[in-house]
């Protein structure tokens, strides 16, 4: 199937209160040509703990090694929510955005070519943290290379293609959370979405994504557990990171 760049629906993900980030972010659009559709994000400060739902507390600790931070919860709320929005669309793929990126003018372009280079990926992602360990599949007619990683988490869901079956994949498999969404999204050995990831970032972070709606490292902190309460943790990363390399090497 080929992508048109008609054929593609852009989704920014975006509190309620961050007016400044939506104005932002949509004046890049404009500018750009390129139409965006706004996702109400869930904020996750404003919901008790006891109301949070699809959430398996034990298993976030276990695989955590630490609570839950109530950003992640409206993080990972607002994706699938984002993700449900494409599913009810007319659109064939979709780009879900976070509100802390800098739209590029070339996006839908270089996604079409991206999709037409690879038409068996359900999600790449345009924007990671880190790259190492890097197995290229192929090359985009823009010069973008697409792969796995034998190393993660790459880290960030703040740019990614999704396509109606990767859709389907996570809305099913991840709609309980059991980690963060970035994480979680990464793991294709689990929700079964054919997940690939370009070698360097389609997009860059804005000066807002110095000001986190998530989380700052002392609030990480405050709740990451030590000693023996991790012991699980080790083992469950250790396991996912052999799962994640054979991942790697099956593509």
């Amino acid at each position: 199937m080929v992508f048109l760049p008609e054929s593609l629906g852009v989704y920014v993900i975006n509190l309620a209160r961050c007016v400044d980030r939506w104005k932002a972010i949509r004046s890049q659009a404009l500018a750009h040509g390129i139409h965006i559709t706004r996702v109400p994000a869930i904020d996750g400060r404003n919901i008790a703990p006891m109301d949070y739902v699809d959430v398996d507390h034990v298993s976030f600790f276990r695989h955590g090694g630490r609570q839950l931070l109530p950003g992640e919860y409206g993080c990972y709320r607002s994706h699938l929510r984002a993700v449900d929005m494409f599913l009810s669309s007319t659109f064939e793929a979709s780009i879900v955005i976070e509100d802390d990126v800098e739209i590029v003018g070339d996006l839908l372009e270089r996604t079409s070519r991206i999709l037409a280079a690879v038409p068996t990926a359900d999600i790449v992602k345009l924007f990671n943290h880190r790259i190492l360990g890097f197995r290229r599949v192929t090359t985009t007619i823009s010069g973008d290379e697409i792969g796995r990683c034998l190393h993660g988490p790459q880290g960030s869901a703040a740019c990614y293609i999704v396509t109606r079956n990767g859709a389907r994949a996570i809305t099913s498999a991840m709609r309980t959370m059991i980690l963060p969404f970035d994480v979680a999204l990464e793991r294709g050995w689990d929700h079964g979405a054919n997940i690939l990831t370009v070698r360097e970032n389609i997009v860059e972070l804005s000066k807002h994504s110095q000001d986190t709606q998530i989380g700052t490292r002392a609030d990480y902190r405050a709740i990451k557990f030590s000693g023996a309460r991790r012991l699980p943790t080790h083992v469950l990363r250790a396991l996912d990171y052999s799962r994640r390399i054979k991942y790697a090497l099956d593509i």
